[in-house]
């Protein structure tokens, strides 16, 4: 079996994990949708995704259940019965051991914690085939695309945010951050908006820091946990210029990137009577997702005429 049969096999099990979440799922049932004995789909299993087949169950219907809580106000054995739990104690034992909180204080603080959201593995295998490219490289006869551009105002806000060492975008940043920090962002129930990676103004960046980091924006009267390793910032009100890419395949994320790049390079804004404002805020970037098209935004000031 070669790298692309075996991720595409896992996939297929976690996709089967997917669909059956709210079922009970044997691994005959899992090596079945992949297409291996199930001593050999749990072993390519773990390979890939560092989890069993049931430790990884468990740990996405946990964070399935958390945002339940987090949102709703249903009973906490009804949560438990739903994501196939036996019953309340094993799921609050289950659910105490993962996020080091109980459900019962959990619903009623909503602190931020390390939610699972795996990547799929096969998707995440090309991306990274075909992110072998520079991100600058251009591919001959390449199609012109469209880019959407609009301005925004943000609001006086404040961010919650992890900085790294060093790094100056996503990649390098998760090497010296690690991949956690997005899942427990995407827990905060009182974000404004989804989280976002972060290129900081000067003013911001603290010597020994990182100009890239990752965060998510939050109202000014936030005054839940701050977790630890993470800051709190106020962000004064700004206007952002929005450049938001063509939908485009997952796997061709680093092209789209790249297009957009290529696009804010050459753009004037003078065209729609703003000038950028750089220091006034962080530009960010969204989670590249191809249905929407990438998206990132600079902080821009009007002309006055």
């Amino acid at each position: 079996m070669n790298q692309e049969e075996m991720k595409s096999a896992v996939q297929r099990m976690q996709e089967y994990i997917d669909t059956h979440l709210l079922e009970r799922i044997t691994l005959k049932q899992l090596s079945d949708s992949a297409g291996y004995s199930p001593w050999h789909a749990a072993r390519i299993f773990k390979e890939n995704t560092g989890k069993t087949p049931f430790d990884y169950m468990r740990s996405v219907r946990l964070s399935r259940a958390a945002l339940v809580l987090r949102d709703a106000n249903p009973r906490i054995i009804d949560v438990a019965l739903d994501f196939v739990f036996d019953s309340h104690e094993g799921f609050t034992r289950a659910f105490s051991k993962e996020f080091g909180i109980s459900p019962k204080r959990y619903r009623q603080s909503t602190p931020p914690i390390q939610l699972f959201l795996p990547e799929k593995v096969f998707d995440s295998y090309r991306a990274i085939q075909k992110g072998g490219m520079k991100m600058n490289e251009k591919k001959a006869e390449k199609k012109t695309k469209s880019i959407f551009v609009q301005v925004i105002e943000r609001p006086a806000r404040k961010v919650l945010l992890k900085r790294g060492i060093r790094a100056t975008e996503y990649f390098g940043y998760c090497e010296e951050v690690g991949c956690d920090v997005w899942p427990l962002l995407t827990s905060v129930k009182e974000a404004l908006y989804e989280p976002v990676g972060m290129w900081l103004p000067k003013s911001l960046i603290k010597e020994g820091t990182s100009e890239y980091v990752q965060g998510v924006e939050l109202p000014l009267d936030y005054g839940n946990q701050i977790p630890d390793g993470y800051e709190l910032m106020e962000l004064p009100p700004c206007m952002m210029m929005i450049f938001q890419g063509e939908p485009y395949d997952d796997e061709d994320f680093m092209e789209a990137i790249d297009e957009v790049w290529q696009h804010i390079e050459k753009f004037d804004p003078e065209i729609y009577g703003y000038q950028w404002n750089r220091e006034a805020a962080p530009r960010f970037q969204l989670a590249p997702m191809g249905y929407r098209g990438y998206i990132e935004a600079i902080p821009v000031a009007a002309l006055h005429k």
